[in-house]
């Protein structure tokens, strides 16, 4: 198959809600649905095909069974898997939360650190995110603020609309507020230092967890501009390149490419409908929906009303 369909890990964080069951047609047995992880080789949610021979398999087996070169070339000199491609429903706010970097986190936890893309697929009136810190401070100040909540009154508050990019690499303090839903781009890895929570308590009314020594160690606390743009791509970084398409059925119906021997092409369906037509295979998809061609399986055609995220590494 050189069109695969993915069917996304799901996961029922406390701060998640139902849009991702109800408006991109997750399937999904719980109340709440935090996260799908759409593209993922990742241990804690893989990935699985969903069309062809390896249907029921997943990615990473997919791998494993057709060689590392369905990944391309520019993934040779990552050891797994580099990137991990979620869809996250927020209906309550996000911990304040910070990634460290690849040299920590090996060190430290044995696997990869985190800098990730945000692209604003949908968000309520009035919603916002925090993006790093609006002064200053030291590490004193740092961890007296965590201890005696006022952490946010030192953080960038910023206003989100529909469409609006956020490139958050390791190291800074970042979370996301309550009615956005978010496409994430990221490294391929789940180490995540929590430094406030609002309070909350899970499931088992215990307070989660948090890492707030781990997280002094690894955040920068110089405030940072806030760029929502990054024109011609979306993200770009070693870890991934990041497009947007927009097919409006008019004045674009039909897009061509060719995913070359580089990089394979993972195509993250925002809105609408089409096909999707690379190799002699074909695919139609709807909102909501991840395809994945192999590097080097050459010109692919996109017809439809849609909008996307392109990803390659």
């Amino acid at each position: 198959m050189a069109v695969l369909k993915l069917t996304p890990a799901c996961k029922d964080y406390l701060w998640g809600g139902t849009k991702l069951k109800t408006d991109f047609g997750k399937q999904y047995n719980g109340d709440i649905l935090a996260e799908t992880w759409e593209l993922s080789c990742h241990p804690d949610g893989p990935s699985r095909i969903a069309n062809g021979e390896f249907a029921g398999k997943t990615l990473e087996e997919y791998i494993d069974a057709c060689g590392k070169q369905v990944l391309g070339k520019d993934c040779e000199s990552f050891e797994n898997f580099p990137v991990l491609i979620k869809f996250i429903d927020a209906k309550g706010n996000l911990s304040i939360q910070v990634h460290p970097s690849d040299d920590y986190a090996l060190e430290h936890e044995h696997q990869y650190g985190k800098t990730e893309m945000w692209y604003v697929v949908d968000c309520e009136e009035g919603a916002f995110l925090y993006f790093g810190f609006a002064k200053k401070v030291d590490e004193k100040e740092f961890r007296e603020r965590i201890e005696n909540n006022t952490l946010t009154e030192v953080l960038n508050k910023v206003p989100v609309k529909k469409g609006d990019v956020f490139f958050i690499e390791s190291g800074t303090l970042h979370a996301i507020g309550a009615g956005i839903v978010i496409a994430e781009i990221q490294q391929n890895s789940n180490v995540t230092y929590r430094v406030y929570d609002y309070g909350r308590l899970d499931k088992d009314g215990k307070p989660r967890q948090l890492h707030v020594d781990q997280a002094i160690k690894v955040t920068n606390t110089t405030p940072m501009t806030c760029q929502k743009s990054f024109a011609p791509h979306l993200g770009s970084c070693k870890y991934f390149t990041v497009d947007k398409l927009v097919m409006d059925g008019c004045h674009v119906a039909k897009v061509s490419g060719c995913v070359d021997d580089r990089s394979f092409l993972s195509i993250l369906i925002l809105d609408g409908s089409g096909t999707v037509t690379a190799g002699g295979d074909s695919a139609e998809f709807k909102k909501g929906d991840s395809l994945f061609i192999p590097a080097g399986t050459g010109s692919y055609e996109i017809t439809g009303v849609c909008d996307a995220l392109l990803t390659t590494v």
